[in-house]
């Protein structure tokens, strides 16, 4: 059985001269990974973790690298995984995109009782950023430039942030990118997702360190695209035979992507699939909790969840 404890396996990667990774394996639902560029004197990191216990082993790894203060944090979105440990990072100024702020006013902490089981969250305190824009910003880290992108409209999320190293050719995707594991759109757009994609593609990396999963390239990018596109022909399909999300999902033979983890996701998909097919806007608020009851259904249980 895999080590999923931070401190046996999440590991700092290398990703560029003075731009690192912190990989926390295997990926799967509230392991994400996180990013953190050392500017000598100071350092700018890329997300926190979901639980306290995460979130101290990240910021104990990122001060042994680097050995210098975290003065600026910066949120990819949202969710708790990216976001939870936030308030451990002291002394920090928060950066995010402005729905990531209103969202996170709105929702608090969230641990999902019910819905996942296996969680050690610790104590935990909501901390949204102070700092917000909403289409780019740019942070220089000594002589290392942040491009802080939104795509323009929803995708993974509503507010999702690419954090983009131009003279390095990194991208810390955030969860616009998945390695390994589900895409899961259900709080933002199927089609949007499709559309951001092509902002990374303009963007050309040569690294990227995606939201859950390992180091990667374009070729990843490829996938989550296909797996997008999947979704919305199993949508097309179940709408005009009459089926429900869950009864599609049930039927679905998942192909090339059955190897991929969280396959629960695919029936919270294809509710999001099925409102835009609708008519609904990206990113437009929808019934989350029948979707995520169909995802319980779809599992036969609560989702276990190692973090």
């Amino acid at each position: 059985m895999t080590d999923r404890s931070p401190a046996a396996a999440a590991a700092v990667t290398r990703l560029a001269d003075r731009v690192h990774g912190y990989v926390q394996p295997d990926g799967s639902w509230y392991i994400n990974n996180c990013g953190f560029v050392d500017a000598g004197d100071h350092t700018v990191l890329i997300d926190t973790c979901s639980t306290e216990r995460r979130t101290r082993a990240l910021l104990a790894a990122v001060e042994a690298a680097t050995g210098s203060p975290v003065t600026t944090l910066v949120n990819t979105h949202h969710h708790g995984d990216h976001t939870n440990g936030n308030y451990l990072v002291g002394g920090a100024t928060i950066i995010g995109h402005r729905k990531t702020r209103e969202l996170m006013v709105a929702e608090g902490i969230q641990t999902f009782e019910g819905i996942f089981v296996g969680s050690d969250w610790g104590e935990l305190e909501s901390r949204p950023p102070e700092v917000v824009f909403d289409d780019r910003l740019t942070v220089h880290a000594g002589d290392v430039t942040l491009e802080l992108i939104h795509p323009g409209h929803a995708a993974h999320t509503t507010n999702d942030v690419l954090v983009w190293l131009p003279e390095q050719r990194v991208l810390y995707a955030g969860d616009l990118v998945f390695h390994g594991g589900s895409p899961f759109a259900l709080m933002g757009s199927v089609a949007g997702w499709r559309a951001g994609l092509d902002v990374i593609r303009e963007l050309e990396p040569e690294v990227i360190l995606p939201g859950h999963g390992g180091p990667c390239g374009l070729e990843v990018v490829e996938t989550v695209d296909r797996y997008l596109a999947f979704v919305q022909q199993t949508a097309e399909r179940g709408k005009a035979a009459g089926l429900s999300p869950l009864e599609l999902a049930k039927e679905t033979d998942l192909g090339e992507f059955a190897s991929l983890s969280e396959q629960e996701r695919l029936p919270g998909n294809l509710h999001r699939a099925y409102a835009e097919l609708d008519g609904a806007e990206w990113g437009a608020d929808i019934d989350l909790v029948a979707a995520i009851t169909d995802m319980l259904a779809y599992n036969k249980g609560p989702i276990r969840c190692f973090s």
